[in-house]
């Protein structure tokens, strides 16, 4: 079995939204025996918090429970277990290789797999962003929500078709 990793700063509000969303699709895909996923954040300030109200509702807007989560700061160790680690903007990938000494091939910016033909629901570009950060909703209405699910929700689906073609 294949470990995914997605990470953000805080692990309340992106990276919790993104393992809720893979774990959806990779089992839609008929591929869930096949891939593990977890979250966390570079930081521990919301450790053992679940995920952020605003990620949460936005979440079950689209069938998918993600409120059992809880915070966690990402260990030394991940770098090990995990196969994929996804960060959410390169703040995060930086300190995931020089604070935590992951090796490189094994992180990925989660917005590199999205397919460059998506559009948010207020018509901006949401894909073929090589780069780009997922943007941080905290503290931000329910349209910054939608929006980050919007860019999770074809990252994730890119990022599923990346992964079919490692098995």
């Amino acid at each position: 079995m294949k470990s995914v990793l997605f990470v953000c700063l805080g692990n309340i509000c992106r990276s919790p939204l993104a393992q809720g969303i893979f774990e959806k699709q990779i089992a839609a895909a008929g591929l869930g025996s096949e891939f593990d996923a977890d979250s966390a954040g570079t930081s521990g300030w919301h450790e053992g918090e679940p995920p952020h109200r605003g990620s949460i509702a936005v979440a079950k807007k689209y069938g998918i429970s993600i409120e059992k989560q809880r915070s966690r700061p990402v260990h030394a160790k991940d770098g090990e277990i995990f196969d994929y680690i996804i960060a959410m903007d390169a703040s995060n990938r930086q300190s995931l290789l020089h604070e935590f000494h992951f090796p490189q091939k094994k992180i990925h910016l989660m917005r590199d797999f999205a397919p460059p033909t998506t559009a948010t629901a207020h018509g901006g570009p949401v894909g073929g962003l090589k780069g780009l950060p997922v943007p941080d909703p905290w503290g931000q209405g329910s349209e910054a929500f939608e929006e980050v699910y919007a860019i999770l929700d074809s990252s994730v689906a890119g990022f599923i078709g990346f992964l079919k073609t490692k098995i």
